[in-house]
C-alpha cells in the first residue's frame, strides 16, 4: 500500500487507490515511451511530455508524501485537468489517461460536490481542446469525441456517486456500531456497579441480622452478668454460658459469610419450626421474658426458612432493645396463599411512620425478594405487631 492510502482516506478509497495505482503507473510509462519513441520531434512532443511529467510528478509526490504542504489533493486534480486539456489539444489519444484517472476525482475530491466540480472541469477542458484541435464543431467531434466523452463521464459520475453513498452508509453503520458497543460497555459497567452495590447491601443486611444482633446480645448479657455476680452467681454463670454460645454462633456465622456468602447459613437447617423454637428458647433464657409460641410444623425451602428466621431475630432484637415488654407472642401458620409469621409484644410501642432504621428496611427487602411483604402495626403504649407473609416456599 502506498503512503497516500495510509493517510486518512476511508477504507473504500484506500482499497480503490491500491487497485488503480499499478494501472496508473503502467499507463504513465506506456504514454511516456510512446511520446519518446513514436512521436516525431517537435514542440508539441515536448509540451505533451511536460504535461505528462507534471501529472506523474504531482501524483508521485502526493502518493509518497501525502502530508506535504505543496501538492495537496486539489492541486493534483487541478494539474490533471490542465494536462488532460493540453493533451486533448495536442493529440487525440488522451482518452486512456482520462478513463484511468477517473477514480482519482472521487478519491481525492472526498465530497461529491468537489469531485463533480473537478470532473466537470476536466470534461469541459477536454471537449474545448478537442473543438479547437478539430477546427470547430465538426461531425467527427460530435460522433466520436463528444459522445464517447459524455458516456465515460456519465458512467464515472454514476459509479462515483454510488460509491460515495455506499461509503456514507458504511460510515453510518460503523458509527452506530461504535455507539452500540459504547452503550453496551456503559451498560455492562452499570450492571457491574449495581451488582457490587447489591452485594454490599446484601452483605450489610446479613451482618446486621446475624453478627450485629449477636454482638448486641453479648453486650446485654455481659452487662447483666456483671451486675449479678454478687447477688445471683448462678444466673450470672448461665448468662456467661449464653455469651459463650452466642459468640460461637457469631464465629460460625462469620466463617459462613466469608467462606460462602451466597449460601444460607447453617442455622436454617431442619424444619422452620425447630429453628424458630431454638431461637425463642434462647431469647427467653437470656431475657427472662415470657414467650408464647404457636409454631406449625412446616417444611419450607432454604430461602423462606432463612427469611423467617431473620425476621424473627430482628423482631426479638427490637423487643430486647426498645419494647420494655413482658410477654412476646409468636405464631407461625400455613395459609392458602403461603406462610405467615406473626410476632407481637405488650411493650411500649412506637409510631411506625416516624421510625427509621436498618432492621425494618432489611426485613422488608428480604421478604420482597421472595415476593412477600412485611406489615408493622404499633402505637405508643399498645405494643407492636409484626406480620411477615411469604406466598411461596411452603410444602404440606
Amino acid at each position: 500500500m502506498t503512503a497516500l492510502a495510509g493517510a486518512t482516506p476511508d477504507t473504500f478509497w484506500a482499497t480503490s487507490l491500491r487497485r488503480w495505482n499499478a494501472v496508473c503507473w503502467l499507463l504513465f510509462a506506456v504514454m511516456a515511451v510512446g511520446l519518446v519513441a513514436i512521436d516525431r520531434p517537435g514542440g508539441s512532443k515536448y509540451v505533451a511530455l511536460a504535461l505528462l511529467g507534471a501529472v506523474v510528478l504531482s501524483y508521485a509526490v502526493l502518493d509518497r508524501f501525502p502530508s506535504n504542504p505543496v501538492v495537496r489533493p486539489h492541486v493534483y486534480l487541478s494539474v490533471l485537468v490542465i494536462a488532460l486539456g493540453g493533451l486533448a489539444y495536442l493529440r487525440g489519444n488522451y482518452a486512456a489517461l482520462f478513463m484511468v484517472t477517473l477514480p482519482h476525482y472521487w478519491i481525492f475530491g472526498r465530497t461529491p460536490k468537489v469531485s463533480m466540480a473537478f470532473l466537470g472541469l476536466a470534461t469541459a477542458a477536454t471537449l474545448a481542446a478537442s473543438v479547437l484541435r478539430q477546427d470547430g464543431w465538426t461531425v467527427e467531434f460530435f460522433t466520436e469525441t463528444l459522445v464517447s466523452t459524455v458516456l465515460v463521464v456519465a458512467v464515472g459520475a454514476l459509479i462515483g456517486l454510488w460509491a460515495h453513498s455506499v461509503v456514507g452508509q458504511s460510515a453510518e453503520r460503523a458509527r452506530l456500531i461504535t455507539e452500540l458497543e459504547q452503550t453496551q460497555a456503559e451498560l455492562s459497567e452499570a450492571h457491574t456497579r449495581q451488582g457490587a452495590a447489591d452485594e454490599r447491601e446484601r452483605m450489610a443486611r446479613e451482618i446486621h441480622d446475624t453478627l450485629a444482633q449477636g454482638f448486641a446480645s453479648i453486650i446485654v448479657l455481659a452487662e447483666a452478668a456483671r451486675a449479678g455476680l454478687d447477688s445471683d452467681p448462678a444466673r450470672s454463670a448461665q448468662q456467661l454460658r449464653s455469651i459463650e454460645s452466642t459468640a460461637r454462633e457469631n464465629l460460625a456465622e462469620a466463617r459462613e459469610l466469608v467462606g460462602s456468602p451466597r449460601r444460607p447459613g447453617q442455622a436454617a437447617a431442619g424444619s422452620v419450626a425447630q429453628t424458630l423454637r431454638r431461637t425463642l428458647d434462647r431469647f427467653a433464657e437470656d431475657t427472662g421474658l415470657t414467650v408464647d409460641a404457636d409454631l406449625a410444623d412446616l417444611e419450607c425451602d432454604q430461602q423462606t426458612r432463612i427469611a423467617l428466621l431473620r425476621c424473627t431475630q430482628e423482631s426479638l432484637a427490637n423487643v430486647r432493645k426498645h419494647a420494655r415488654a413482658s410477654t412476646v407472642g409468636v405464631v407461625l401458620a400455613r395459609q392458602p396463599y403461603g406462610v405467615e409469621l406473626e410476632i407481637t409484644d405488650d411493650g411500649a410501642g412506637f409510631v411506625v411512620e416516624s421510625s427509621s432504621g436498618f432492621g425494618l428496611d432489611g426485613m422488608r427487602k428480604r421478604l420482597a425478594e421472595l415476593g412477600g411483604r412485611l406489615t408493622v402495626t404499633s402505637s405508643v403504649g399498645d405494643g407492636t405487631r409484626v406480620l411477615a407473609l411469604i406466598p411461596q416456599g411452603v410444602r404440606a
